[in-house]
């Protein structure tokens, strides 16, 4: 069965794109296009939809405002020119957040992310049941025989250990079998970042940084000589916003 997208984006260019990225993906369908979310909304009470690609900045409602009236949404991945969007999108629990312009590649990885969700196992990535009340999104994992809740605005850092992996929050360490680069694959690369082949942190807990470290709460992290360069870019956009 194919996945049905519907497209909402007012920039017919970003629509051209997204479209012919879309085509060349065999079990998805586009269902059509709107230029504005008054329309999208029109089409989800119309015909099913499995995936909605939505801009943020749009005329009359914006993208965030709408997906906040939507009492079941599709599955949603945020397209947008500006960052500084990406901690919001998280609290909305979407797919993904694609910044623009968007490369195949990472509108691929975004889209890869919906057909391994409710993976289970030694840990998984869920979405949230239908009734839940929780607007957080949060991750599994299995430790200590057991499937550990955390949700994902409390992690602190992502540890490698070898042939498991420490997740360190406020209240506990979970500690799971599991590689670190499950984790950088998972997690989004606008609010998660990698820098060191041991440590992942997110972008919104970093209270200092230099050329060699960064710092959250409570832990001074080593930035990693492979990673520096990007971890510095991107510290440095957010910097200059």
């Amino acid at each position: 069965m194919k996945t049905k997208c519907l497209i909402v984006d007012d920039e017919p260019l970003a629509v051209e794109i997204i479209e012919s990225y879309l085509n060349r993906l065999d079990n998805m369908e586009i269902i059509g296009s709107c230029n504005n979310a008054i329309k999208a909304f029109e089409v989800l009470q119309k015909q099913p939809v499995n995936l909605l690609f939505l801009d943020i900045q749009m005329p009359r409602l914006t993208g965030i405002d709408f997906l906040k009236t939507l009492k079941n949404p599709p599955k949603v991945i945020l397209t947008t020119a500006y960052r500084e969007y990406a901690l919001e999108s998280y609290e909305l629990d979407v797919v993904d957040y694609l910044l623009k312009p968007i490369s195949f590649e990472r509108f691929f990885k975004a889209v890869s992310k919906i057909y391994r969700q409710e993976m289970t196992g030694n840990g998984g990535f869920r979405e949230k049941e239908a009734n839940a009340t929780d607007n957080d999104p949060y991750l599994y994992l299995k430790a200590d025989k057991k499937m550990v809740k955390v949700m994902l605005k409390d992690i602190l850092y992502i540890e490698s250990l070898k042939d498991y992996v420490r997740v360190k929050t406020p209240a506990k360490d979970v500690i799971t079998h599991q590689t670190i680069s499950y984790f950088e694959e998972k997690l989004s690369e606008d609010s998660f970042l990698r820098i060191h082949r041991s440590f992942i942190v997110p972008i919104g807990k970093i209270e200092t940084f230099s050329a060699s470290a960064v710092e959250v709460p409570g832990k001074e992290l080593p930035i990693g000589r492979i990673y520096k360069n990007n971890v510095l870019k991107v510290l440095n956009e957010l910097h200059h916003l």
